[in-house]
């Protein structure tokens, strides 16, 4: 454990990060899991709502620094070829 109160900080500073990484990280991933459910359904409505929503939450969180953005953009545009392909 650090003795000295900068260290202290930094820990508590450093694990407040992670969690709010994580819990975006999270929401992104709960995001691309509802694209990927209306494709199996083969609902093209759904699956392209779904994809908005999911494009703007990648979007948030590499304007946080979670995702760095060619990440981000091969994410979105893997979503969007797989509702493209939707017949």
């Amino acid at each position: 454990m650090a003795n000295i109160k900068s260290a202290k900080k930094r820990i508590l500073v450093s694990q407040t990060k992670a969690d709010r990484n994580k819990a975006i990280r999270s929401g992104v991933k709960t995001a691309i899991k509802k694209v990927n459910a209306a494709i199996a359904a083969n609902d093209k409505a759904a699956a392209q709502a779904a994809l908005l929503e999911a494009t703007s939450t990648i979007d948030k969180a590499t304007t946080k620094g979670v995702y760095h953005k060619n990440n981000a953009s091969r994410k979105v545009s893997r979503l969007n070829k797989a509702v493209n392909a939707m017949a």
